[in-house]
């Protein structure tokens, strides 16, 4: 059985949880708080960022690109079965897009949306090294440049099924990813995204998603609509 070191509102190891979820592998999960020195940790993985999944003893996948190619690389589950879930579906055009998405969410927007408003809202908030309140500056900057990727959203969607093409991929558990996190801090101006909206309601309501509709973090209480799928 695999292990997966993530924390609950890591956007990262969020996307990992939704692909595992979706390929219904068995998963045992370990936390890791992405603001702490871990000396324990920084021996598994000496980047010191989530998520890490351990598929064997001595074993581990270290980063949200390589898992994502591990699991996409090895596509069978414990029993040997293909899985359901195809990664990066498609020909290497397709394919190259997915990724091209990929490092869209996981690069562009952690670093103009995600990295601003958890970084500022959660994890100055627990972080006893850098407490203390928001750098609203930053916060603003997060909350402006998330309109800007809202937009490009709706952009993709106007002529495409899923995010990447015509098939559900990794390209949009990224995404929503992020989007779930910021979610979680009431920050998605939903209201001004009908079409980011409609397609993140079809991700919210696939089973795999129903694990990170239950996450809570001690102290930091989510919308009421958070959880409701029909949002």
């Amino acid at each position: 059985m695999f292990t997966l070191i993530h924390y609950p509102l890591c956007p990262f190891s969020r996307s990992i949880r939704l692909a595992l979820a979706e390929c219904e592998v068995d998963v045992r999960f370990e936390q890791e708080k992405p603001w702490d020195w871990n000396a324990g940790f920084l021996e598994i993985n000496p980047a010191g960022i989530l998520p890490v999944l351990k598929v064997s003893a001595g074993t581990a996948i270290c980063g949200v690109y390589a898992i994502s190619e591990y699991l996409a690389d090895t596509g069978l589950d414990e029993a040997g079965d293909a899985r359901a879930f195809a990664f990066f579906p498609g020909d290497e055009t397709e394919r190259a897009e997915i990724r091209r998405l990929v490092d869209w969410f996981h690069n562009k927007f952690d670093s103009e949306v995600s990295s601003y408003l958890i970084g500022e809202k959660l994890h100055r908030r627990f972080d006893a090294g850098t407490g203390g309140a928001p750098d609203m500056e930053l916060v603003r900057a997060g909350q402006a440049n998330l309109r800007y990727h809202l937009s490009y959203i709706e952009h993709l969607m106007e002529a495409r099924n899923w995010l990447a093409g015509e098939h559900l991929s990794f390209a949009d558990f990224a995404a929503a990813a992020h989007l779930s996190c910021i979610d979680y801090l009431g920050d998605v101006p939903w209201s001004e995204a009908e079409g980011a909206k409609g397609w993140y309601a079809r991700i919210k309501s696939r089973p795999s998603f129903r694990t990170l509709l239950t996450d809570r973090v001690p102290g930091l209480r989510p919308p009421d609509e958070y959880a409701d799928p029909d949002f």
